[in-house]
């Protein structure tokens, strides 16, 4: 089943949001593969009609959403979430315990 091309339009939002979203819907509509390199941020950007800071910032929330993974010098790559269950919550959730490191130091600081 072919995906809509995209259309930002008049909704109200971020255009990188939407643009995460439709990338997700190519990846579970299984256009975009797993393990397979998503496109540069450039193509993204000129394939989408957007800046290239949108198309990297859709990019850190797909990677956020663990839709695609990035290996330094590598290249962005689909991630094989097919039957894979998530350990933490959905972007946006807190679980309420802030985050420490493993040694138990304290909590990082997020300006």
């Amino acid at each position: 089943m072919p995906i809509s091309n995209f259309d930002p339009g008049d909704t109200p939002g971020y255009i990188y949001e939407r643009m995460a979203d439709h990338i997700a819907t190519r990846i579970n509509a299984g256009e975009l593969a797993p393990h397979k390199p998503l496109p540069a941020e450039r193509r993204l950007a000129e394939e989408y009609g957007v800046s290239l800071g949108t198309a990297r910032r859709a990019t850190e929330l797909l990677r956020e959403r663990g839709l695609v993974v990035t290996l330094r010098s590598k290249g962005t790559f689909v991630a094989d979430v097919r039957g894979e269950k998530k350990c933490y919550p959905p972007t946006g959730e807190s679980t309420g315990q802030p985050e420490s490191d493993p040694w138990g130091g304290e909590p990082p600081l997020i300006a």
